[in-house]
């Protein structure tokens, strides 16, 4: 550098003032910032020289430049140490970038082992679970052809009726299925094992077949239960299934020796039984001759000895009835329905007899029963359902449903006891229903034939009946009187048990026969009140027989019944009628009078009144004067005509209605402005005392 006095060049910088791109506003701009400047500004305040100001600056510089380099030179030695250790330092640096380089280098090739490594770690992991994999299939292999020693001493030692035993031989059949599922696959070890497995199997086959034909041949013995020997066979029906799947040859030989079997047992059995069962009936059954009405034969005993003139053969201790229904009805009752069955000789010792219809309840129970057990046994047993148990089951009881609906088809021929059929028709839906609910549909055939039996023979019958009273001829009957018939009698018990018993399970047929014998039993009614000379005992007939037919009606069927219903309406009409005919010979002449008068009233033709003041005046004093008696002797004359003593009281209590009905009409004629003035009037009989007195004559029962 120059002394200090010396004037240094002015440093432009940058500035380029011969650039054509110098821009005098940006001077200025600069000038301005400086301008701006606190020293700048101070010095211009205080008119300080500018040029010596420089100076003086400069010398600052220099005084502390020369300040500046003596220190370095003090400090020489320190920098020279400070520069020596800068390069160890870097030496050290050097050496440890080396180092550093080198392990990097070593990681790398460390990383490439890592991954080798892992690569052959996952072709192990593979290996290792194909040989799992190749190890349990195998196992199971291995497993399921090995025949363990406890296999073969149970089946060649054991008794078939211990439970290892039956353990083993379900272990044999599990390894038999999977010896014959390997060889399908052609696994060739299977022929290891073939020969001791069919051994096996030939022993236990051996085995089974002779314990369960044992069984069978158990079931053969006289006076033995075969139901015990045959549930026992149920807890070893696996036995069936080990030859059904191993030696069907056996398996057919025991079903058919089971089938042939149990065949014979059963219809041995129910032919037995249904011997038996026969001799306990009543001794006295319905014959042909036994109908509605019987032309040119002995007719049976009826309970009322009013009747006794229309019948001549005794009664019997054990016969049937066959129009009333009595306790009959009680078969088809729940608790009855599945009672226990007959023992024939048990009646027999007893000398009990039964209608046919408990017979067949019990007969048909047993076979229900059986049935139902058999099915059951068959579809467990040998394994089968659907059309295959049907077929199996129809040839072990095929026999017996045969023989047993040839019995009922010969009964049947020779049956004329309508409520005895038509009860088994009853019974037999009933069972069917009972068999629906345990589920045994193998009887729905055999129910549709017996009541493809049953349903004619009842139709038969009832058309029978009915022809027997379209046939008739009231005076082949001999004498007649007014009280109930006994064929009317007979229809009525006959209806109300069929009606009865058909509200249980109604069937339209049923109802239109019925209706048939109600219409030709109403015309045979008619007929007979016809042979009666006078319209009075014809109304008394028909109303003592139309209230017994509707009161033995109304017992047992219900009260809004067709036949209760119509009864009612032929009643009501010909009490009526009656009641009419009773008024008319003491006070015909007093109704003629009410009916005329108020006939000529309605006409407006009151004024012709005024020339019967004279007949009027006969009617009053004779009403005033008889009336008592006539009464009297009327209702004498109802008691002694009507058998039941409550609808004679009913109809005496219409007639005197109607006495009073008329009494009060016949005053209302006498208001009338030309009958008012008739001196006869006083004598009137007041209609409150009218009625008081008549009350006395209603009879009391």
């Amino acid at each position: 550098g120059g002394g200090p006095g010396l004037q240094e060049p002015l440093q432009l910088g940058e500035l380029d003032i011969s650039s054509d791109e110098f821009i005098l506003d940006e001077v200025d701009v600069h000038i301005q910032a400086n301008l701006e400047d606190e020293l700048v500004k101070e010095a211009l305040k205080t008119g300080v020289d500018l040029r010596h100001y420089s100076k003086q600056v400069e010398l600052e510089l220099q005084q502390i430049e020369q300040k500046s380099i003596r220190d370095y030179i003090q400090e020489s030695e320190n920098i020279a140490s400070l520069h020596n250790q800068i390069t160890a330092c870097d030496a050290v640096l050097e050496r440890m970038e080396q180092m550093l380089g080198a392990f990097q280098s070593d990681l790398s090739s460390i990383s490439s082992e890592i991954r080798t490594l892992q690569e052959q770690s996952g072709a192990m992991n593979i290996r290792l679970r194909n040989r799992q994999a190749v190890r349990g299939k195998l196992g199971e292999l291995v497993d399921g052809l090995i025949v363990p020693s406890a296999l073969i001493t149970a089946i060649l030692e054991a008794p078939v009726t211990e439970p290892r035993f039956l353990e083993q031989l379900q272990e044999l059949d599990a390894k038999a299925a999977a010896v014959r599922e390997q060889e399908a696959r052609g696994t060739a070890a299977c022929a290891d094992v073939r020969g001791i497995l069919d051994r096996l199997r030939v022993k236990a086959v051996t085995k089974i077949r002779e314990f369960i034909l044992q069984k069978i041949y158990s079931f053969r013995k006289p006076m033995t239960n075969y139901q015990i020997p045959q549930t026992a066979l149920l807890k070893y029906r696996f036995f069936y299934q080990f030859l059904l799947g191993n030696e069907r040859a056996t398996a057919k030989e025991i079903r058919d020796e089971y089938v042939e079997t149990l065949s014979k047992i059963y219809l041995s059995y129910y032919r037995s039984y249904l011997g038996r069962l026969m001799k306990v009936q009543y001794e006295e059954v319905a014959e042909k001759d036994d109908l509605m009405v019987c032309h040119g034969c002995d007719l049976i005993v009826f309970p009322d000895p009013d009747l006794s003139r229309f019948f001549s053969k005794p009664s019997l201790r054990s016969r049937n009835t066959i129009f009333t229904l009595g306790t009959r009805g009680s078969v088809i009752s729940p608790t009855e329905l599945e009672a226990p069955i007959l023992v024939p000789h048990t009646a027999q010792r007893g000398e009990q007899r039964y209608p046919f219809e408990a017979l067949f309840r019990s007969q048909h129970y047993a076979l229900l029963d059986n049935s139902c057990r058999e099915y059951l046994f068959i579809c467990e047993f040998f394994v089968v359902s659907g059309s295959a148990a049907h077929d199996l089951f129809n040839a072990v009881m095929g026999r017996t449903l045969s023989m047993t609906l040839k019995h009922l088809e010969s009964y049947l021929t020779d049956c004329y006891d309508a409520i005895a059929v038509f009860l088994c028709i009853h019974i037999v839906l009933r069972f069917r229903n009972i068999a629906a609910k345990r589920d045994v549909p193998a009887l729905d055939r055999y129910w549709e034939q017996v009541l493809a039996l049953l349903w004619p023979r009842f139709e038969l019958i009832l058309e029978m009946n009915v022809q027997s009273v379209r046939s008739t001829d009231p005076q082949r009957l001999g004498g007649l009187d007014t009280r109930p018939h006994y064929i009317t009698r007979r229809y009525a018990e006959f209806s109300s048990a069929l009606v009865s018993i058909n509200q249980t399970i109604p069937n339209e047929r049923t109802m239109q026969l019925l209706g048939q014998l109600q219409v030709e039993v109403e015309n045979f009614v008619l007929r007979v009140a016809a042979e009666f000379s006078s319209r009075k005992e014809q109304l008394v007939f028909l109303i003592n027989n139309y209230d017994m037919m509707l009161g033995v009606l109304m017992e047992r069927a219900a009260d809004d019944s067709k036949e209760v219903e119509s009864f009612q309406q032929l009643l009501n009409a010909r009490t009526q009628e009656f009641i009419e005919e009773l008024l008319s010979p003491p006070f015909g002449g007093l109704v003629a009078f009410v009916k005329e008068a108020e006939a000529l009233i309605e006409r407006g033709q009151a004024e012709r009144l005024r020339g019967e003041e004279a007949r009027v005046t006969q009617l009053i004093r004779g009403f005033g004067s008889s009336w008592k008696s006539s009464v009297e002797s009327l209702s004498q004359d109802v008691m002694r005509s009507f058998t039941n003593f409550r609808n004679g009281t009913s109809i005496i209590q219409g007639a005197l209605t109607q006495l009073i009905q008329l009494y009060h009409r016949f005053h209302r004629v006498l208001s009338q402005p030309q009958l008012r003035a008739l001196p006869a009037r006083a004598e009137l009989i007041n209609i409150h005392h009218l009625m008081v007195e008549l009350k006395k004559h209603k009879p009391n029962f």
